[in-house]
């Protein structure tokens, strides 16, 4: 993993904040285990309300903690000012969703300005073992405020 330098100094708060503003985290019991800039492990305990018809965890809610965790952790290296959403993403299910505790893990592979590519992976814990059972690669974008000057210019050309 390469260092990110985090262009808030603030970015511990802010990402703590912006998860935990996301009443659907709540929801699905994800937590924040470790937050460092550019990588994010988020953590849930197996829930049957959130099993499908063969008692695996949903496919829709590990991808949900995927895409969660790539937002996290590019949200770490953006600036104060900028808010996030999922521009893109594609996810991989490589095993059931069988186990007792559920670990996703993302890392930021290339910030940008206004688009941060991201690779994440989701474990299950189970009877002592972990297992890899899904993978996603991500697009997200910094929602960064419009300049007052930008709606004035374009006033002006009307």
């Amino acid at each position: 993993m390469t260092a990110f330098e985090p262009k808030n100094p603030g970015y511990r708060a802010a990402a703590i904040a912006m998860f935990d503003a996301q009443p659907a985290m709540r929801t699905l019991g994800i937590v924040i285990v470790r937050l460092a800039p550019g990588e994010v492990e988020l953590a849930m305990l197996h829930a049957p309300a959130l099993t499908q018809q063969n008692g695996f965890i949903h496919a829709g809610i590990i991808t949900a903690g995927l895409d969660n965790a790539c937002g996290v952790a590019a949200f770490t290296l953006m600036p104060p000012e900028a808010d996030i959403l999922t521009v893109e993403f594609k996810t991989t299910l490589l095993a059931p969703a069988r186990g007792e505790r559920f670990v996703f893990k993302a890392e930021v592979v290339k910030p940008g300005r206004t688009l941060t590519f991201c690779e994440a992976k989701a474990f299950a814990e189970h009877d002592g073992k972990t297992t890899l059972i899904a993978t996603m690669t991500g697009t997200l974008m910094a929602m960064l405020p419009r300049l007052a000057a930008s709606h004035e210019v374009r006033a002006s050309r009307a």
